[in-house]
């Protein structure tokens, strides 16, 4: 099969809900494998090695995920209850702020893939994780 046809058939069997949770999850395991030992650095040349080594990459797809969710929640035709938009839209750029503080290595990594794992979580009509180190 095709890319592009795999890519149909799962956007065919796929709610946008499912697949949000998807890719949040993929972005959010990316984060966890990349980001060992990031918190835990004490030094700002652990932490920007770290970054070097792919922790860069996978916070950058994290924030284009909260970009486009942002984006689309902003849409006039988005049906979502406004004070939840709202909500989202204030997380997204909490994301943002987050996302910069780490990449200039400073700030903790789990609370961003907390964040991340409490929605993908909802998402799924789960509870919400457990705490996880990183």
């Amino acid at each position: 099969m095709s890319l592009a046809a795999y890519k149909k058939t799962i956007r065919e069997s796929e709610t946008p809900r499912q697949i949000e949770r998807r890719i949040l999850s993929r972005v959010t395991y990316d984060l966890t494998r990349t980001g060992k030992g990031f918190d835990a650095s004490e030094s700002s040349e652990g932490r920007l090695s770290i970054l070097a080594a792919g922790l860069r990459d996978s916070l950058y797809e994290n924030q284009r995920f909260w970009a486009a969710l942002r984006y689309d929640l902003a849409e006039p035709g988005n049906a979502m209850p406004d004070t939840l938009k709202a909500s989202l839209i204030s997380l997204a750029l909490w994301v943002d702020r987050q996302t910069f503080a780490l990449m200039a290595g400073q700030g903790r990594l789990s609370a961003l893939i907390d964040v991340n794992a409490n929605i993908a979580a909802g998402l799924a009509g789960q509870a919400a994780p457990a705490v996880r180190e990183v």
